[in-house]
């Protein structure tokens, strides 16, 4: 099997590298590829190195799999021309995700779907979709969910290495200026930069992505449709307030999730306890949740602060976090080149 990873030297694409390296993926030859100017750099690979190619038709050539890790108009043009030379995609931007021909696959939630691909393509869906579909599932074979109102706290590194450099430098611009920064008066030490329009660090920004109709943003209706059409329910009512936080990695969502039927907190314990991919961390006592510090590096989507809703029986109330690079991009990408490479 010979393998083609595009955008191997970005922030997703190393961690492409590393998963593939730690689950010895059934791929014998892995090509990286890359802008011209990332023309061969060398990229360290199971005790080597391999060295990036730069994109061009012919690295496709022989390729079985090709991992996409680019822009979307970058995958838009480039995707057709890899599956033309005989590659299946794998493709992590937002180009395909809503093409009916194209199926969006969690591996964890909808695994037969990497069968149905007749553009030869596969889309993986939103990180923070991830966070939210991967313990929703289980709970949806049982008790069938009907509603959903979603509030997301998504990490800087969600926006790429401009957004983890710009947390950075002002989080240090922060430090050194500590006694406005106690006095109430971050804003009069913090310029807004270029990436979030404001001030990231010591705030929260209600605003990710770009501004679509009736005030919500694109990352907001990701969350919906992609959803909708990764579990199959295309009525299904998703509303969501997505929000970045000066976090660096892992995205949390609080969940208010509506049922056909009845549900207890011990249920939906036992159910998410046994669902592949989720770990449950469920004790606010003794302070055990899930935090975006403790899932950064790791692979599950953790999940916490189950609760019934107080009103309605029908209701559970949740939050959950997945490190958004890891298991939000990369490791989702290699478990459905796992899937492709069994069938």
């Amino acid at each position: 099997m010979r393998a083609a990873l595009v955008g191997a030297t970005g922030a997703v694409g190393t961690q492409m590298l590393s998963i593939i390296e730690e689950r010895n993926v059934a791929i014998d030859e892995l090509v990286p590829v890359a802008s011209p100017r990332s023309a061969g750099r060398k990229l360290p690979f199971r005790g080597g190195e391999i060295e990036v190619k730069a994109l061009a038709p012919e690295v496709f050539d022989g390729v079985g799999i090709a991992f996409f890790d680019v822009p979307d108009e970058v995958s838009r043009e480039w995707a057709p021309i890899a599956v033309e030379a005989g590659a299946i995609v794998v493709d992590k931007s937002g180009a395909w995700r809503m093409d009916p021909d194209v199926p969006l696959v969690v591996p964890e939630v909808n695994p037969t779907a990497v069968g149905d691909r007749r553009k030869g393509i596969i889309a993986n869906p939103n990180c923070t979709t991830l966070a939210m579909v991967v313990p929703l599932a289980p709970l949806h074979v049982r008790f069938e969910v009907t509603r959903l109102v979603v509030a997301s706290y998504q990490a800087a590194s969600g926006a790429g290495m401009p957004g983890i450099e710009e947390l950075w430098d002002q989080t240090q611009a922060a430090v050194k200026q500590p006694d406005e920064v106690r006095e109430g008066r971050a804003r009069d030490v913090l310029d807004a930069g270029e990436t979030f329009g404001h001030p990231i660090a010591l705030n929260a920004i209600p605003h990710c992505g770009s501004v679509k109709d009736d005030g919500y943003t694109s990352e907001e209706l990701k969350l919906l449709y992609e959803t909708r059409k990764i579990m199959s329910l295309p009525e299904l009512q998703v509303s969501a307030t997505c929000v970045r936080v000066p976090v660096m990695v892992g995205h949390g969502v609080a969940v208010h999730a509506e049922f056909a039927a009845p549900v207890s907190v011990e249920q939906a314990r036992e159910i998410l306890a046994a669902a592949p991919g989720v770990v449950v961390q469920d004790d606010l006592a003794a302070g055990v949740y899930p935090t975006p510090l403790g899932a950064a590096g790791t692979d599950p989507c953790y999940v916490g602060r189950i609760r019934q809703n107080m009103f309605d029986d029908k209701a559970l109330e949740f939050f959950s976090v997945t490190d958004n690079l890891r298991k939000g991009a990369a490791l989702n990408t290699v478990q459905v080149a796992e899937l492709l490479l069994d069938s």
